[in-house]
């Protein structure tokens, strides 16, 4: 690739790095009948990946069980969901993020700790859990590597937000590209709800980790709206290597920063 070495605003987002597909369908979890249940999968062949994780002392289930799934370095594919937070619902919640997660990884042939889970919206209310279990089928099926499939991924995971959120960077033969959403509940210390980042660049996972937190720290670390910190800010990064370039660190850091 020979593009722009900035950030351009894309609507493949997650999609503009080779190795990845991506999909956003209405799963009937929002009340306005909007796309709410997005999904983005690595095929590799590396399955690199780090992640930031807010630091509020109350956490959603989502947050607890992807901290737990990324510990060891790497994930396949990473399940969002607008219209519910999954925070404070105790065991009945913890159940739901595992069978989405269980849900996913069937579906994809992949095992469960390889999925990360993300939910956004009211904090209190149970999942409709059988609604979004029945959309993951049409979920993976409308899985692409496109401009359309990343628009969709990026529009699904939209709450009070205005405008979807995505950007691209293409730079010594490797891409990074990302999609976000956050609106309001921000305030420093990991200021967004989400955003998923992909590379198509070769790394292992110390240095995706290093890059991952010195790009946060001085990007979304950094931003404050209204004061108050979320219980679900999640910022995940997956690493395909399907470039097959493997970019100085020293280089490829302020490339994902300037995706940030």
């Amino acid at each position: 690739m020979t593009a722009p070495t900035g950030p351009v605003a894309s609507g493949r987002g997650v999609t503009v790095a080779g190795g990845f597909r991506a999909a956003g369908v209405t799963a009937g979890l929002k009340a306005s009948g909007l796309p709410d249940l997005a999904l983005v999968t690595n095929d590799g062949p590396l399955d690199v990946a780090a992640a930031v994780f807010t630091s509020n002392r109350v956490v959603g289930e989502p947050v607890k069980w992807s901290r737990r799934a990324v510990a060891d370095g790497s994930a396949r594919a990473v399940v969002l969901n607008s219209g519910g937070a999954n925070v404070a619902t105790g065991a009945a919640g913890a159940q739901d993020t595992a069978d989405t997660a269980a849900a996913v990884a069937a579906a994809l042939g992949d095992s469960v700790d390889e999925v990360l889970v993300a939910s956004t919206g009211l904090i209190g209310v149970r999942l409709p859990i059988s609604r979004l279990l029945k959309a993951i089928p049409e979920l993976t099926s409308a899985l692409a590597d496109d401009e359309a499939a990343g628009a969709a991924a990026a529009q699904a995971i939209m709450t009070t937000d205005t405008v979807p959120k995505t950007a691209a960077a293409m730079v010594d033969g490797y891409a990074v590209g990302g999609m976000a959403k956050g609106a309001g509940m921000l305030a420093p210390a990991l200021a967004t709800m989400f955003a998923i980042l992909t590379t198509d660049a070769v790394l292992d996972a110390t240095t995706a980790d290093t890059a991952l937190r010195a790009a946060t720290a001085a990007t979304f670390d950094r931003l404050d709206s209204d004061g108050c910190m979320s219980t679900s800010d999640t910022v995940i990064l997956l690493a395909s290597g399907a470039s097959g370039v493997s970019p100085d660190p020293a280089r490829f850091a302020p490339t994902l920063r300037e995706v940030c």
